[in-house]
């Protein structure tokens, strides 16, 4: 099983790999630096070499990256969407120093514009990235939770982006659990999941699909509130979450949770829950 926490870089990239080997996770994500400000720290070789080095030992497959908070490549003001282009353009080469397999980068807003200004947007943003780094980082285009605004919490906004996109090999789709039950789809009951993956590969590709996200959901059905809660205390529950890992089409994908941290536990809890649920093989 590909289970892992979204853990800290603080002190240094390489301590990452330490804190992932703490709470025993089998892939984790990370920022490759400071994810609530635009400024940020060339990598150090010295770094990069640490990281690359402990990685390799402690045996870790595939790690994952995510995009910093402020980047909105879906929006249709000329200085914001250019610096988040920018900001891409960045982070894919940090990935590529870093040897990091997968960068999730959310999808962003359209500012009241629209979801086909957003969608424009955000094809010329990826395609404008790709084209200034060769990477072999695969980028990933996570799906929102449909709050105002927001592009990609339905797949054929997805999907409506991967066809115009020029370089649709270099980029896949990472799921988040609690944004597919806040955007409606409802991945808690068994037929409501069976539903979501066959819609999923009908509109968009199975094979398109490389990391999930396994976050609680503190809002129901269609809420469109993106607020993670501790695995198994949310509306999706433990035993949404049961069907979810161990379908046979997800089983065998990276897993990584954002959960909180606070008065009912932290990553060492839900990665607990979960692993219970899984049922091996």
């Amino acid at each position: 099983m590909l289970l892992g926490a979204h853990v800290s870089i603080s002190g240094s990239i390489a301590k990452s790999v330490e804190r992932a080997q703490e709470l025993g996770c089998t892939t984790f994500q990370i920022f490759t630096r400071n994810p609530r400000g635009w400024r940020y720290t060339k990598l150090k070789d010295e770094d990069v070499e640490v990281f690359r080095r402990r990685r390799s030992e402690a045996g870790y497959e595939v790690v994952v990256a995510h995009m910093p908070y402020l980047p909105n490549i879906a929006s249709p003001v000329k200085e914001s969407w250019e610096r988040s282009v920018r900001s891409l353009i960045e982070e894919l080469r940090r990935c590529d120093a870093l040897g990091i397999e997968y960068l999730v980068c959310h999808l962003g807003s359209h500012l009241g514009k629209g979801v086909e200004v957003g969608t424009a947007q955000v094809v010329k943003a990826v395609d404008r990235a790709l084209e200034e780094v060769d990477a072999k980082c695969q980028l990933l285009l996570e799906n929102m939770a449909g709050q105002k605004g927001s592009v990609g919490s339905r797949f054929e906004e997805v999907k409506a982006i991967l066809e115009r996109l020029s370089h649709r090999d270099k980029v896949g789709i990472c799921l988040d659990t609690c944004h597919l039950y806040a955007a409606g789809y409802d991945v808690k009951s068994a037929a409501g999941l069976e539903d979501t993956i066959a819609g999923f590969d009908e509109l968009i590709g199975l094979d398109a699909l490389k990391v999930l996200h396994l976050n609680d959901s503190k809002g129901g059905l269609g809420s469109r509130l993106d607020r993670h809660e501790h695995i198994g205390l949310g509306k999706i529950g433990k035993d949404g979450f049961k069907r979810i890992i161990n379908h046979e089409k997800l089983r065998k994908l990276p897993m990584i949770i954002e959960t909180p941290e606070d008065e009912h536990g932290d990553y060492s809890r839900d990665l607990k829950v979960l692993r219970s649920l899984y049922e091996g093989g």
